[in-house]
């Protein structure tokens, strides 16, 4: 399992407050190109948001659900990379005296998974996860703002029929 720690001089809420705005992931996690939908609950258990992966011209179209959710303390994910992966990522927020400590784990969620994401991906991961933090702290510190507007919802039909993705299935 990769694990990265950062400190950002912001409070857990306002954090939390980037962390609970999907349109804001295509801004902090590398890798990810955009953000295509989300559920406007997000970031409530069971709630996902709808987004493409890739680097240079490889773009894969998926999903990212919320397993678990302590606001401001603890954000836990499913996150789909399909056909390769799927990953639990978990971030934590400490209260610390610069602000706060955010803590991100990334492991593989299923068997397959484990042949993709092991100790010889773990520096990958923590490399990748390191800019992510890094981006992460940009965002919450209000060096770069996010991007105004919204998303369409996730139970929008049509809107799942033309951009051809796939819910998954429930349990």
């Amino acid at each position: 399992m990769a694990h990265n720690e950062i400190d950002v001089a912001a409070p857990p809420e306002r954090v939390f407050d980037v962390l609970s705005d999907p349109r804001a992931y295509a801004r902090w996690v590398v890798g990810s190109k955009r953000i295509r939908r989300a559920d406007a609950h997000f970031p409530a258990p069971g709630s996902a948001f709808d987004h493409a992966i890739g680097f240079g011209p490889l773009q894969l179209k998926d999903h990212s659900a919320v397993q678990q959710c302590e606001r401001p303390r603890l954000l836990r994910l499913l996150v789909q990379a399909r056909p390769f992966t799927r990953a639990h990522v978990t971030l934590r927020l400490h209260p610390s005296p610069a602000g706060t400590r955010v803590e991100m784990d990334e492991g593989p969620a299923d068997g397959r998974s484990r042949l993709f994401m092991n100790a010889l991906t773990d520096p990958l991961v923590r490399l990748r996860n390191h800019e992510s933090l890094r981006r992460l702290k940009a965002l919450a510190e209000r060096r770069e703002p996010i991007p105004a507007g919204t998303l369409p919802d996730r139970g929008d039909a049509a809107e799942a029929a033309v951009e051809g993705s796939s819910r998954p299935a429930a349990g």
